[in-house]
């Protein structure tokens, strides 16, 4: 099993942890990591954009003029798209870009992208993320201790203190362990899980 140390928020060693390497230590799979990312973003993606095509334009069916006798060029209805005010051809209408992964696909992933930061000693374990007041300079100074400025940070439950105070923080994020993601995981360059939180996902991600 692969050891940890646990810290407290001055960055002092109180104990350590031992990370079950079915979560913490697998191999890593380039092309499931994209694959489950691309996923989650398309996912984000509203798929509202529309538009009127000449069925939906609203107006009178009536031939503008006659076909021949006026010395112009035919005409169909004032809905067509190549008249002013008309429908538009072929363009947008609401979709869903939601891309089917696999239960076992998506947790595979979160795996590999912890080992990532395992491998690359990018995780820090803190034994308690708790502030006593919501105030941004005193988590700001904790973020200093550690030499972080682009910082994904999951705690074990619900904390306000700690969530306001680092709302105006640039380049840092909040979130408890139930939301955990791959993307986050990948595009912050430190994790810093709680202690409780470490067993929470080890629970739900062990084999």
């Amino acid at each position: 099993m692969t050891v940890l140390d646990v810290y407290n928020l001055q960055k002092e060693k109180v104990s350590e942890v031992e990370l079950n390497d079915d979560v913490f230590s697998v191999p890593i799979k380039k092309h499931v990591l994209h694959q489950v990312v691309v996923a989650q973003l398309a996912g984000h993606r509203s798929g509202t954009a529309a538009s009127k095509n000449r069925a939906a334009v609203k107006g009178s069916n009536a031939k503008l003029w006659r076909q021949k006798g006026t010395g112009r060029a035919r005409v169909g209805k004032a809905s067509s798209p190549t008249r002013k005010g008309g429908g538009v051809a072929f363009g947008p209408s609401p979709r869903s870009y939601d891309q089917k992964v696999a239960k076992k696909v998506r947790k595979s992933a979160l795996r590999m992208a912890l080992t990532d930061k395992v491998k690359c000693e990018q995780l820090f374990v803190i034994d308690d993320f708790t502030l006593p007041e919501i105030k941004t300079k005193g988590f700001v100074e904790a973020m200093n201790q550690f030499e972080v400025q682009k910082a994904l940070i999951v705690t074990n439950e619900k904390s306000e203190n700690l969530e306001k105070s680092s709302k105006n923080v640039p380049k840092i994020k909040v979130m408890r362990s139930e939301g955990l993601n791959v993307y986050d995981i990948l595009k912050y360059d430190t994790l810093f899980l709680e202690r409780m939180a470490v067993d929470k996902i080890q629970e739900a991600l062990g084999s």
